[in-house]
């Protein structure tokens, strides 16, 4: 144990943080890369499919979408393969091999159909990941009252990774605050854009991850083959109303979209805003930094107290807190220093609701999931993926219809999660299945 935390735990939380910096970086500059012309996109905007005029914004919701989307479809399966044959490790690190290989490819290509496979690569790798290194974090718990609290751990490192990225990030493309150009490396006898600088960082964030699993994660002890013979998500309880898993699972979508739509609105909302890339990104970062600070606390609350009143607390704020990103510039002149203050406020309160839904959610998921951690926590893996997917798509679709229009449709969706939560969640501490052997396992010991 360190500092009460399962060691392995922290190993888990410390690599994803490496690996979430580096996959957080090019959130933010691959809309960059595109926007400047290094990919060729004059012959796509402007055209039409099925009615639909492609713009700038769109094109670039689909690169950021379509990794969501191969990460989302493809968890289920990878979380119950993990599930069948007794192992988590080598996905992990497998995908975290086809993730430094990606992001290592941008510098050498230059279409956007290219951009665009080289992204769903990324997709495939994550799809690896994701569902074993939660299952993990789940199976280290020794009983229903530490999965809060591991969840929260993880998910504090996780999101410091992603938080702090955006930052980053733009202050590797700019070589520094308040340069709004790509800047030049010289490396010895070589020159290394913004760019490439980034991506390398993101090259590095996967190699750091992979060392981090090799040397100290290790598999804990559990039968083979426990996980259920088909990968359907289970939508009706037997009782009566919507599944547990599966209501927590659409409230967690619709809580990963609400974070997703604002990225892909980088360019009209500085301009709304009268501001720049770096107000940007601290405002993109808010979010994530109100779940660093709150995630472990209320991880450990909610094993405490409960699940339930943390999941209903959290979509309550997250109506309001979304709905004031889309009328901010609506109201705020763009000269006022006010407007780009106010967003900070409205994103930092987006990030307190999202902490008050995350890790509640996991642990209910945990709570039920038995021997099946990686199929049944995959669900929520799954939703939050397809979230991040579908949130660049419909933010780039609907700014069209007005910039407060993606916002508001998010904090629609709040609402009914809201609704959802409250009339179909029941409360989980303390009702964790009994694993395979009929006793409940005991903590293991560690240095």
């Amino acid at each position: 144990m360190v500092f009460g935390t399962d060691r392995r735990v922290l190993a888990l939380a410390m690599a994803r943080m490496a690996d979430a910096l580096g996959n957080s970086f090019l959130i933010i500059v691959l809309p960059l890369y595109i926007a400047s012309g290094q990919i060729s996109i004059d012959g796509l905007v402007g055209g039409t499919v099925l009615g639909f005029v492609l713009t700038e914004e769109f094109l670039i919701g689909l690169v950021l979408s379509l990794f969501g989307f191969l990460n989302s479809f493809g968890q289920p399966v990878t979380g119950r393969i993990s599930d069948r044959v007794g192992a988590r490790k080598p996905f992990i690190l497998g995908g975290l091999v086809v993730f430094g290989v990606a992001s290592a490819t941008y510098p050498v290509v230059s279409s956007y159909g290219a951009i665009l496979l080289v992204r769903a690569f990324q997709g495939l790798g994550a799809a690896l990941t994701v569902p074993a290194t939660v299952a993990l974090v789940n199976d280290y718990a020794a009983s229903d009252d530490e999965r809060g609290g591991n969840f929260g751990v993880f998910n504090t490192f996780r999101l410091i990774g992603f938080g702090f990225g955006p930052i980053v990030a733009g202050i590797v493309i700019a070589g520094g605050f308040g340069s709004e150009t790509v800047t030049q490396y010289a490396l010895g006898g070589l020159t290394l854009s913004g760019f490439n600088a980034a991506f390398a960082i993101a090259v590095l964030g996967a190699v750091v991850s992979f060392a981090l699993v090799v040397w100290l994660v290790d598999e804990p002890p559990r039968p083979e083959a426990e996980a259920a013979e088909n990968i359907s998500v289970k939508m009706f309880d037997p009782e009566g109303g919507l599944d547990t898993v599966f209501t927590v699972g659409v409230g967690t979508l619709f809580m990963a979209l609400t974070i997703a739509l604002f990225a892909t609105l980088q360019a009209p909302i500085n301009t709304a805003l009268g501001q720049g890339s770096t107000l940007f990104g601290l405002q993109f970062s808010a979010v994530v930094a109100a779940n660093v600070l709150l995630q472990v606390p209320i991880g450990n609350w909610a094993d405490e107290y409960g699940r339930r009143p943390f999941l209903v607390a959290g979509f309550v704020l997250l109506v309001p807190a979304v709905l004031a990103q889309g009328l901010v510039p609506l109201l705020i002149a763009p000269e006022s220093a006010l407007g780009p203050a106010l967003m900070l406020v409205a994103r930092l309160l987006h990030g307190i609701a999202v902490a008050m839904v995350f890790a509640p959610a996991l642990a209910v998921a945990g709570d039920l999931a038995g021997g099946n951690s990686g199929t049944t926590l995959s669900v929520l893996t799954m939703a939050f993926g397809l979230g991040v997917a579908f949130g660049p798509l419909v933010s780039g679709f609907l700014f069209s219809y007005g910039l407060v229009v993606p916002f508001a449709f998010g904090a629609g969706l709040s609402l009914l999660g809201l609704v959802l939560v409250v009339t179909q969640v029941e409360e989980t501490l303390g009702s964790g299945t009994v694993p395979p052997g009929g006793e409940e396992p005991s903590a293991v010991p560690q240095d």
